[in-house]
């Protein structure tokens, strides 16, 4: 039997769901409801349960989710119950800083090989990695099994790598470049603007103030 298209809006707010379960769990929290997830998330709870029956009946009705066991089925159906190797390209600040956070996260998906196109900067270490040449990445990508790739270079330079990853096998590719890029069929790739996110943010906030002033019908 074929399984139900899960809408990709469903797919992002279950990684949502992971980090505050995550930080019930810290908390020795055993149980938590919709209701509970709701307000602290801003969400429908009649939404989260339902984002949920697409992948089964992890509640029960009057006691709520268990923790443990909903971070379990979240991590499943996510894939984070196994390991995914990351191979990142770009070692300037933004490349550097997510090689640092990524050292100290619990997931198992890890970047465990970093590139540059910059001599001056090959051969140089990263916690425990050596940025490499990209001369070496599609090799890197086969021997280490990665899954996924991470663009963290200038606009300019984002198409050049993502057809080097492409042409390494991998299918997922995380841009955060300020480009469109283009991939065949069969290759997902997400984007990470920053410039984006701070100019809607600039315009709801400037919302917010015409609505106070009453210049705004709700």
């Amino acid at each position: 039997m074929k399984q139900e298209k899960i809408s990709e809006a469903v797919v992002r707010r279950l990684p949502v769901y992971l980090r505050f379960l995550n930080e019930l769990s810290l908390s020795d929290v055993q149980t938590v409801s919709s209701q509970d997830l709701g307000e602290k998330l801003d969400l429908n709870p009649a939404q989260i349960r339902k984002d949920l029956a697409y992948f089964g009946e992890f509640g029960r009705k009057g006691v709520g989710y268990n923790v443990a066991y909903l971070i379990e089925k979240i991590r499943h159906i996510l894939k984070l119950d196994k390991t995914l190797n990351v191979a990142l390209v770009g070692t300037g600040n933004l490349g550097r800083a997510l090689c640092n956070y990524n050292m100290y996260t619990k997931d198992n998906m890890k970047i465990v090989a970093v590139f540059d196109a910059d001599a001056g900067k090959t051969g140089t270490k990263i916690n425990q990695m050596t940025v490499q040449p990209m001369s070496e990445l599609s090799e890197t990508v086969d021997r280490l099994g990665i899954a996924i790739g991470i663009i963290t270079v200038p606009a300019i330079e984002a198409q050049n790598v993502a057809d080097r990853f492409v042409a390494a096998g991998i299918k997922g590719i995380l841009n955060f470049a300020p480009s469109v890029l283009k991939v065949p069929a069969g290759v997902r790739i997400h984007y990470a603007d920053f410039t984006a996110e701070l100019l809607s943010l600039a315009y709801y906030m400037d919302y917010e103030k015409r609505k106070e002033q009453g210049d705004v019908e709700e």
